[in-house]
């Protein structure tokens, strides 16, 4: 009902705004929606689950503007996020609940593909494994099976592809986009420092192609989940994983025929042949009708008041996912400031009883990531502290989880990267080629070390290589300190290298395999709490009412590309480029943050 409003809100929003509705009439209209009822989604009887692979997956329901709702819905762009604890807890519920017969895998727009990480992943395919141990079926059809639709959909007992339908299976890959040419051409300097023979976050800074180091870690990073799919659908679908590498290494791309013979589908059918046997299971006699369906989405919200617990004792989910930064942060990024405040107030509510930390980050600033990883060793002190890691926690990112009672990590999550950087960019010669010049009185030599007039002297370099290789012995003697390892070995696996999840286990990074739920049993465990706990997660979205007068009062947001057409992918990988670069204000300049924006396809 919640997300009902949201969207009812945002279009009336849009449509008082333009009308010009006063400012009293449109905070009217807020209270009036705000305290309103309704009823909700129903669940019938012989009902089928309806989970839209194509959906975005994330840990925590990211915040969305009106105008962005607006915009959303006028682009008819309706692959609205779910939170993974939704996911999880509603299909758990759903394998239970003797109203729902099946459960159905598709994606809603088949030009779409899953955006979220493997870990995230592997943990729904967890959850669906266990939908269909109860005895229900679980039915798959798709357009275009992509790796990431398949590694769930290989659970289902019958997959179905439509006749001008592939399957991919052509592995995974990471590219990495370069900017040395471009800032050198612009008139833009970098100097770069930084610790770890695998540290390459400054690579596309300073180079045209990845670094020796740099793929060598990526490709055994890629191996490594890639060896997790091939595994877990091998056995799923009764293949040999050696069968499937061949399938990847002469086909890569397999039509229906194809993907039929190879055993990766059962059938090969059109949408309307798996709607009229979806709706021959539900019984729907209706011809103008199709099957009696809901979506996760509409049955989680039809079911919230069967899966809430009610408690006093508090098991507190707090999320940090995104870029760490200094200060408060922004939506979608991991504030030092704000976070630790999170974290206190937690530590000093009596009704809290233990503390998960879901990390889903590549790291950033190291002032924040310490002053969050401080909080931490705080509270540790008060109450547990379990560190679940998503898709990744690397970097800054492992700075904040390693002072954690126990670490949980997925086989496939990205992780480690102990290693430290520091960028010092200037703009002399854009300016002097544009006219513009500077000139400085000091009190001192290193007075204006900060500017970015002007390139850094060796002497400000070799104190920020000081600076450096301090905060990167920290890193390994913390990292000794908590994970109770000699600093030789962390001095040797660290380097600046990324791991998964799986290998981190083996070199005593992470304590355990396992997800979110995995570590929030854990830490009811470790409180002695039993069955008499209920979750609660942070930080607190803002209200939607707060977000509506913030979006009248604020700044406007920008409109964001539209499309899943390659040009607009390339270019929002470019916007997520230049958003990382924002998001660099360390206020040394120097950040434990991940080898580049790592993506994976």
């Amino acid at each position: 009902m919640r997300d009902f409003l949201k969207t009812t809100l945002a279009t009336l929003v849009g449509l008082l705004i333009f009308s010009g509705v006063s400012l009293g009439g449109l905070l009217f209209l807020i209270m009036g929606l705000a305290s309103s009822r309704s009823t909700g989604p129903q669940v019938k009887d012989k009902t089928v689950l309806v989970m839209d692979l194509a959906q975005p997956i994330t840990d925590s329901q990211p915040e969305r503007s009106p105008q962005e709702v607006v915009n959303d819905t006028v682009a008819g762009n309706l692959q609205s996020t779910v939170t993974l604890r939704t996911v999880l807890t509603t299909i758990d519920q759903a394998a239970k609940d003797d109203r729902i017969l099946a459960l159905y895998l598709t994606a809603r727009d088949s030009s779409s593909r899953n955006g979220s990480g493997y870990a995230t992943l592997k943990e729904v395919r967890e959850a669906l494994q266990r939908f269909k141990a109860s005895g229900k079926k679980i039915y798959a059809y798709d357009v275009e099976w992509g790796e990431k639709e398949y590694y769930l959909a290989s659970v289902a007992d019958n997959i179905a592809v439509n006749p001008m339908g592939v399957v991919e299976m052509n592995g995974l890959s990471s590219q990495t986009m370069f900017f040395s040419q471009a800032l050198q051409k612009f008139g833009v300097g970098v100097q770069a420092i930084w610790r770890g023979k695998y540290k390459s976050a400054v690579e596309p800074f300073l180079r045209q192609r990845s670094s020796n180091p740099s793929k060598e870690q990526t490709t055994k990073l890629l191996n490594d989940i890639w060896g997790e799919f091939l595994t877990a659908t091998g056995k799923a679908r009764n293949l040999d994983p050696n069968v499937l590498q061949k399938l990847s290494d002469t086909k890569g791309i397999l039509t229906a025929a194809d993907a039929k013979q190879a055993k990766l589908v059962d059938r090969v059918v059109y949408a309307d042949e798996v709607l009229d046997e979806l709706k021959k299971l539900t019984g729907e006699e209706d011809e103008t009708k199709s099957f009696r369906g809901i979506s996760l989405r509409n049955y989680a919200e039809a079911i919230s008041d069967r899966v809430e617990k009610v408690s006093e004792n508090q098991i507190a989910v707090v999320y940090a996912e995104g870029e760490i930064v200094n200060g408060s942060g922004d939506v979608g990024q991991i504030g030092g400031d704000s976070f630790a405040r999170t974290l206190r107030r937690l530590r000093q509510d009596k009704d809290v009883k233990a503390v998960v930390l879901r990390i889903n980050s590549p790291g950033g600033s190291a002032t924040a990531s310490d002053i969050i990883q401080r909080e931490v060793i705080v509270t540790r002190k008060v109450k547990p502290v379990i560190v679940s890691m998503g898709s990744v926690a690397a970097s800054g990112g492992y700075w904040i989880a390693t002072y954690g009672d126990r670490i949980f990590a997925e086989p496939t999550t990205i992780t480690g990267s102990i290693g430290v950087f520091g960028l010092l960019p200037n703009i002399q010669k854009l300016a002097n080629d544009n006219g513009i010049t500077w000139d400085v009185v000091k009190t001192g030599k290193f007075a204006d070390g900060a500017t970015i007039s002007r390139p850094k002297t060796q002497e400000e370099i070799t104190i920020v290589q000081r600076i450096i290789g301090q905060i990167y012995d920290q890193f390994l003697t913390k990292v000794a300190e908590s994970r109770k390892l000699d600093k030789a070995k962390v001095a040797e696996i660290a380097q600046g290298r990324v791991w998964s999840g799986a290998e981190a286990k083996k070199i005593g990074l992470v304590d355990e395999l396992g997800g979110l739920e995995a570590a929030i049993k854990e830490a009811a465990n470790r409180a002695k709490l039993g069955d008499n706990w209920q979750v609660e997660e942070y930080p607190e979205p803002t209200s939607f009412e707060e977000r509506v007068l913030r979006s009248l009062f604020g700044a406007q947001i920008e409109a964001q590309p539209q499309g899943n057409d390659p040009f607009t992918e390339e270019f929002k990988k470019l916007q997520t480029e230049f958003n990382t670069l924002r998001s660099l204000n360390d206020p040394r300049g120097i950040y434990l943050r991940m080898p580049e924006n790592l993506r994976i396809e």
